[in-house]
């Protein structure tokens, strides 16, 4: 038996991550994007295509052939390998569905392409959440809605909005269970620590590895701040 480490130079990145990025987002040279908007600390694989769609701080895609096209994405999002978000639909109500009806130019049925059918399609956008997981092979239908801490399992294909700290898996994704009860899910909610800067998030990391701690330190936090407000002087304007 031989021991064998074998690294495509496309796929090098795996071994070369940074112990700290840059502030912009890290994409890697086979990844082809097109207007589109990225946050900080965002991380885009190989073979990645991200069309026309906005990705938020800290979210990353694993690459290897996930598509995304016309999709906002929160913050902290997981993507994993071989996913498409959004594959836009065909005209099937048309008598044939085949693009030549609306690439038209192409086939030279037309001087001008089909613009209303290219305008319906991206009126269709997906939103997604923050800190959602989206496991491999998952494909997430246009105009659907993915709520924050939501987990998509590996091959589900999503045609309906899912809840916030929901679970769904399967063909098609039905929810199984939640995250959290919903008392914690409403105050995980309420914090909104995906807005917390680089440093706050620093401060308090090991708050993330334990919801009742997190929770614990948050309620803290916040009587701190109630008791900083009481105790502000009152500026007198005079009679």
């Amino acid at each position: 038996m031989q021991l064998i480490h074998q690294i495509p130079e496309w796929n090098k990145h795996i071994e070369e991550i940074p112990t700290l990025y840059s502030s912009g987002p890290v994409i890697h040279e086979t990844a082809t994007i097109n207007n589109s908007k990225m946050g900080n600390w965002v991380e885009i694989g190989p073979y990645a295509e991200i069309i026309e769609s906005v990705i938020g701080d800290y979210s990353y895609v694993a690459g290897v052939h996930t598509s995304i096209t016309y999709a906002d994405i929160g913050k902290f999002c997981s993507i994993a390998s071989s996913v498409r978000i959004n594959p836009v639909n065909h005209p099937m109500q048309r008598v044939t569905q085949h693009h030549c009806t609306y690439r038209r130019k192409q086939y030279g049925f037309d001087i001008h392409d089909d613009d209303n059918l290219f305008a319906w399609r991206k009126a269709h956008r997906i939103r997604i959440g923050h800190d959602v997981w989206i496991g491999h092979g998952v494909i997430i239908m246009p105009g659907v809605n993915i709520g924050t801490g939501a987990v998509i399992g590996s091959g589900a294909v999503v045609t309906k909005d899912i809840a916030p700290y929901t679970i769904a898996v399967g063909v098609p994704a039905k929810p199984i269970k939640t995250r959290f009860c919903e008392e914690t899910i409403h105050r995980i909610l309420a914090s909104k620590w995906w807005n917390w800067s680089h440093e706050e998030l620093q401060s308090r990391f090991l708050w993330f590895l334990d919801p009742a701690y997190f929770l614990n330190n948050l309620e803290k936090l916040q009587n701190l701040h109630e008791e900083a407000a009481i105790d502000q002087p009152s500026i007198s304007t005079g009679c």
